[in-house]
């Protein structure tokens, strides 16, 4: 695979992550959950301390899946949605779910649903888009990805519309590998560090070796949350939101206040609560997403994080045949229709998800 126009030379695309895991303990109270990912193919990774506790994350490998019958899978028509909006009123609204460096996918599922021209330029007048987060790790090109939204976020104010972003766990993860590196910290489960845990989740060294200041303070300032037309727009299908604040101005000032004082035990902690899962599924789900929209506002929650192929319990063969990948044809509803999932996988092959919502729910 190559990478988009101007983003320097071709890069061979990531082996395709189909053994991503989800530690068991995601559904135990107070615990934090890592993901634990293979690292690029050929590339070794940070060998393990000789010792480490029996619960250390990010070497957990296992995997809880919801079965298709659990999930709703969705499809919302752009024309219709189009057709219903008032002339007068706000441009549509667009989310994007997990990239992960995953540039030439990105842009084709932009110019599919008319937001970028044929050259990647802004092209949706006063649409708004809002990016879930995950922006880098495992996919080739992830400096590439936040270059391109921090343009677009540009053209879109220019024309009328926006184009905006949320923080993921993988914005942090990348924050705290470059600001502390082998820096130990204190991961409630054993030593840890930044630098360890973003190899273990597919760390590129070509983002490592192109970020740039303006990359980290763009990321630095990124929101946790936000509410557009009653959605409720958070990466992580989490409650750990509620441990930062009772308020979406409260959550996103203590992150940033959190990431200001560059404490990387703090940011750690930030990062571990951000990498939590699975809040929204199973007995109770439904009720975990009211707690959040209770205090928050909002009559649905829209995510990101957790790959819906693993929601629904297709994660493709081993053998890498074509075809017989993770079927993803757009966002899945669940907890009782108070939930939108939105990351289609593609680092397993899945499908880059840009999805228009209605303008009313």
């Amino acid at each position: 695979m190559t990478q988009g126009a101007g983003q320097g030379p071709e890069v061979e695309r990531t082996a395709t992550l189909r053994d991503f895991r989800v530690p068991a303990y995601v559904h135990e109270t107070g615990a934090y959950d890592q993901e634990a990912a293979p690292g690029e193919a050929g590339r070794p990774l940070p060998e393990p301390p000789a010792e480490y506790p029996e619960d250390y994350t990010p070497t957990q490998r296992d995997l809880p899946v919801i079965h298709r019958g659990d999930t709703v899978q969705v499809t919302v028509d752009p024309a219709a949605l189009a057709a219903a909006r008032p002339a007068d009123g706000p441009g549509p609204l667009y989310v994007v779910g997990d990239v992960h460096g995953y540039l030439d996918e990105l842009v084709a599922a932009l110019r599919e649903q008319g937001l970028v021209d044929a050259e990647a330029r802004w092209c949706a007048d006063n649409a708004r888009v809002w990016f879930l987060g995950d922006f880098t790790d495992r996919g080739p090109d992830g400096i590439g990805v936040i270059d391109l939204v921090m343009r677009l976020s540009a053209e879109a104010a220019a024309a009328g519309g926006y184009c905006k972003a949320l923080m993921g766990n993988h914005e942090l993860l990348l924050l705290g590998a470059k600001r502390f590196g082998d820096t130990p910290v204190n991961s409630g489960a054993g030593t840890a560090t930044f630098q360890a845990a973003w190899l273990l989740n597919g760390g590129q060294k070509t983002d490592m070796d192109r970020l740039q200041d303006h990359h980290l303070q763009w990321m630095a300032r990124l929101d946790a949350m936000e509410l557009e037309d009653g959605y409720l727009l958070v990466h992580s299908d989490t409650t750990s939101y509620l441990d930062y604040g009772d308020s979406i101005e409260a959550v996103n000032d203590t992150i940033r206040e959190t990431l200001t004082r560059n404490d990387a035990d703090e940011v750690w902690d930030l990062f571990r609560k951000f990498t939590k899962r699975f809040s929204f599924r199973d007995e109770g789900g439904a009720d975990a997403v009211r707690s959040l929209l209770d205090t928050y506002g909002g009559t649905r929650i829209v995510h990101g994080h957790s790959p819906i192929p693993y929601l629904l319990g297709e994660v493709g063969s081993e053998d890498g045949e074509e075809g017989t990948g993770p079927v993803v044809e757009g966002p899945h509803v669940y907890a009782e229709g108070l939930a939108i999932a939105m990351d289609g996988g593609v680092t397993m092959a899945g499908k880059l998800l840009v999805q228009q919502l209605p303008t009313e729910n």
